[in-house]
């Protein structure tokens, strides 16, 4: 695939020489700086000055040339090498097998005897492990089997080593200690230091003409059998893949990232990226190509050109105009390599990155499109404005200047088709969702957002409420009309509420509960009500709690029972004008009263009252209905039992009153029992619901908490009333009374007991009530026994203390000063502590630590003594 990589320009048109002889031609060059030397074929070195010059306008390069001198060597044998020295201001000349040094200004020999004899080939060390700045290292081959390493400098060659070899070397290249060499019938590599050789492939030079040329460090290049061009590394093994030349080469050079090559025909330029050809001159009669120190010649037998490289950026524009986009880019990413300045070339780098991703956007290459689009840091509006109608209104956005692509939008790219908009709408989604939250998307929020919602929109896709729920860049005017197009009001009445247009988002959720529009992604009543119980605007929740309670009575009272806690309380929200405001709703009265009293935990007397009158209310009304199954009033009482036993705050009487007009005895034995009538309490539970067990649970209840007399006094209450003489039927609670005598949980007084019973009770029926209560009797007898002895000898410690305080005298006189505030006593009490510090009663602030040596004596009271003045 073609590339326009380099231009020809005539640098020396002809080559002006002494005489004009025709048969004078080049032989080879060498470019110094400045300074152009040429070798002819027959024996003259002449001198140009060479000038580049590039006119800014066209941006066109051409050169002037002009002769400096010139130097017949006087052996009438052609010029075979000739290479400049500038560090030591020498020409290295090879002709008639001799080697030798010439000034590199007026071309006249060094007469130092500085030569070599029998030299076939030289080529210079461009990476020499010797860096002396006043020398250079030289390879030669002789003709005979034997390579030789020099050491040249103004005056002299010095030889350093022998490297023997099994043929006669050709050619030669040089990098560091490696040294490449063709003999007459194979390559070869050796290392100059240990003269280890490696063999590396053989060649037949009928057919081929050897050519070796340094790439890079420890890298050559061959040329090989079938036109082959053979890359080997010094360890002699290959690290890219071979490059297919033309016939007959006659000599190649190296511009990264291009090989040039030359033929008798054609200047050949292949890419070392990927081996491929990428530009062919025509270009007849060549003797000679070289790069220059970045400048490449070529030399026909008469003329000298120039080979100038097109610029990379010039190059990679046409790579890509081609959609030849991983070729662009490879070539770009070596750009860098030519001596660009690093931000120079970030900033083409870039560029190009951005052009070759919409080069694969219109391709239908998402996957490549958006790698590029990201590291090329491609402006988000860029892509976006290729979609119709989906960046916001406010934003006024220009495409780059110059335009980084021909692109209207996507229906000049898909012709209308739907499935492929569809496919380019789905990349916009996906690249934006990427992007969203990355530092790509900073300053593009809105424009973002306004394009997931519209593209979320069209597919009704979950996305969408999120996206407008929390923290999003939509605005109303950009959203409105796509949001009601596609009927998306569930979405729409979010944002109305992200936008703080409550009074517009409700509207909308309550035509979606009314279904006059409908809404799949609605969640229905419980999300309305949920929004009313959080809304701090009050005016608008009491706007809309007739319509909630009119759609579900127990789920909207929700909006006064979950308020937040931190809300500041109005006046519309007192429990007071709620519970008026509710009296049209009994659940939701109800289900308020409930939270009030059990959650809220409001002691207020008309509180607790309304709520239990509502839950008798209840079950009054089911009791008196029919076909009510019976667990209903089953739970509807049980709740009215709890709330009589918990509370104590409603009006006994009142709820009394109602309850003992039908046959509610449960609910009047609590009754009477928070007025203290534990007798008619315990005479309903035993007479009325012969519920024994509830009986003795009546009294356990009505007992937590207070004193043990209480308790045994309900108990001996619930036993007088099994025991009545005058009930009727008394012989059928013998039983039952005797349980609780035996019970585990009751309390009596034994005396108080033995009284109450029935004289013709046999001791048998008693024996186990008696034997408790005497092993009670004997267990507190000896408690108190075992109590007493320990208060004696606590006495007794306690006066031995006092003795032991005692026994030691305290001198009190005039001259004995406080040790805190260091004044005399003037009163009969003082203080002493166990480590002799005495004190006013008043300076002793902690009776358990000294004032003056802060030591701890005890927690335990008694050790500090006050002692009255002698």
């Amino acid at each position: 695939m073609s590339v326009k990589a380099f231009e020809l320009v005539p640098a020396v048109e002809r080559v002006k020489l002494m005489s004009e002889k025709a048969n004078t031609q080049i032989s080879c060059i060498d470019v110094c700086g400045k300074n152009l030397y040429i070798g002819t074929n027959d024996c003259f070195v002449v001198h140009y000055s060479i000038d580049e010059k590039t006119v800014s306008s066209a941006g066109r390069v051409s050169f002037h040339s002009e002769k400096q001198g010139h130097k017949y060597l006087a052996v009438k044998k052609p010029i075979i090498q000739i290479k400049a020295a500038s560090a030591l201001n020498r020409i290295l000349v090879l002709c008639d097998s001799t080697l030798t040094l010439l000034n590199m200004f007026d071309l006249e020999p060094i007469m130092t005897g500085a030569k070599i004899k029998g030299v076939s080939y030289f080529c210079m060390n461009d990476n020499p492990v010797r860096t002396n700045p006043f020398c250079i290292e030289i390879c030669v081959a002789l003709k005979k089997k034997q390579i030789q390493m020099y050491t040249v400098t103004e005056d002299r060659i010095i030889q350093l080593r022998d490297l023997p070899v099994p043929e006669p070397a050709v050619v030669l290249s040089v990098d560091g200690i490696h040294v490449c060499a063709a003999l007459q019938t194979q390559y070869l590599m050796i290392n100059s230091e240990t003269s280890q050789t490696q063999d590396l492939f053989p060649y037949d030079s009928e057919q081929i003409n050897p050519v070796i040329k340094r790439i890079s460090k420890d890298e050559f290049l061959l040329s090989g059998p079938s036109a082959l061009g053979m890359f080997v590394t010094s360890e002699g093994i290959s690290q890219r893949p071979p490059m297919q030349w033309s016939d007959n080469i006659v000599s190649v050079t190296f511009v990264h990232p291009y090989v040039i090559a030359m033929n008798d025909e054609f200047i050949t330029v292949h890419s070392i990226l990927d081996q491929q050809q990428k530009q062919a001159i025509p270009f007849q009669g060549g003797v000679f190509l070289g790069n220059f120190d970045g400048h490449v010649f070529v030399a026909s037998y008469r003329q000298i050109y120039s080979l100038i490289p097109v610029a990379f950026e010039k190059q990679i524009q046409a790579l890509l105009a081609d959609k030849r986009v991983s070729e662009a880019l490879e070539l770009a990413q070596n750009a860098n390599k030519t001596g660009m300045s690093k931000e120079r070339f970030m900033k083409m780098y870039q560029k190009i990155q951005q052009q070759a991703g919409f080069i694969e956007f219109s391709e239908q290459h998402f996957e490549e499109a958006a790698d590029l689009f990201k590291e090329g840091q491609v402006d988000i509006r860029e892509i976006v404005c290729l979609y119709p109608n989906m960046l916001p209104t406010s934003v006024n956005f220009v495409r780059s200047t110059p335009p980084l692509h021909e692109i209207a939008d996507i229906n000049q790219i898909t012709h209308g088709d739907e499935d492929g908009i569809k496919e380019y709408k789905y990349f916009l989604r996906s690249y934006l969702e990427e992007m969203k939250g990355t530092k790509s998307a900073i300053g593009y929020r809105q424009i973002i957002d306004v394009a997931l919602m519209k593209l979320y929109a069209e597919v009704n896709s979950p996305e969408l409420i999120p996206l407008i729920s929390v923290d999003t860049g939509c605005e109303l005017k950009d959203c409105v009309d796509c949001l009601e197009e596609h009927k998306r009001y569930h979405a729409l009445a979010l944002l109305y509420k992200y936008h703080g247009d409550c009074d517009k988002a409700l509207s909308l959720w309550t035509r979606l509960v009314d279904e006059t529009i409908t809404d799949e992604s609605f969640p229905g009543l419980e999300f309305v009500v949920e929004f009313l119980s959080n809304l701090n605007d009050h005016e608008l929740v009491w706007k809309y709690i007739d319509w909630s309670l009119e759609k579900d009575e127990e789920l909207a009272v929700q909006i006064f029972t979950e308020r937040p806690k931190n809300e500041i309380q109005t006046e519309r929200l007192r429990p007071d004008a709620v519970i008026d405001y509710l009296h049209r709703f009994p659940k939701a009265v109800i289900t308020y009263l409930e939270y009030l009293v059990f959650q809220k935990k409001l002691e207020k007397e008309k509180y607790h009252t309304h709520l239990a009158v509502l839950y008798l209310d209840t079950v009054l009304r089911l009791m008196k209905t029919n076909n009510v199954k019976k667990e209903e009033i089953d739970i509807a009482r049980s709740k009215l039992r709890t709330m009589l036993q918990m509370s104590n705050l409603f009006r006994v009487q009142l709820i009394l009153g109602k309850a003992k007009e039908t046959e509610m005895h449960a609910e009047c034995a609590i009754l009477y029992g928070k007025l203290e009538e534990h007798d008619k309490a315990l005479r309903i539970l035993v007479h009325k619901l012969k519920d024994f067990g509830a009986a003795e649970n009546y009294c356990l209840l009505n007992s937590d908490g207070k004193d043990p007399s209480y308790r045994k006094r309900l108990f001996h209450i619930l036993l007088s009333v099994y025991l009545d003489p005058s009930f009727e039927r008394k012989d059928t609670l013998v039983a039952p009374a005797v349980a609780l005598l035996n019970s585990n949980v009751a309390d009596f007084d034994t005396v108080k007991v033995l009284q109450l019973l029935p004289e013709n009770w046999s001791v048998g029926l008693l024996s186990q009530f008696l034997t408790r209560a005497v092993r009670k009797s004997m267990h507190s007898c000896r408690l108190s026994r075992i109590e007493r002895m320990m208060a004696r000898g606590e006495n007794l410690n306690v006066k031995e203390m006092c003795i032991e305080l005692q026994r030691e005298p305290i001198g009190m006189n005039d001259d004995r000063m406080c040790a805190v505030c260091n004044r005399g006593f003037s009163d009969p009490t003082f203080v002493r502590y166990p480590n002799g510090v005495v004190t006013h009663v008043h300076c002793a602030k902690n009776k358990y630590v000294c004032p003056v040596t802060g030591k701890l004596f005890s927690t335990r009271v008694k050790k500090v003594d006050v002692e009255s003045h002698k």
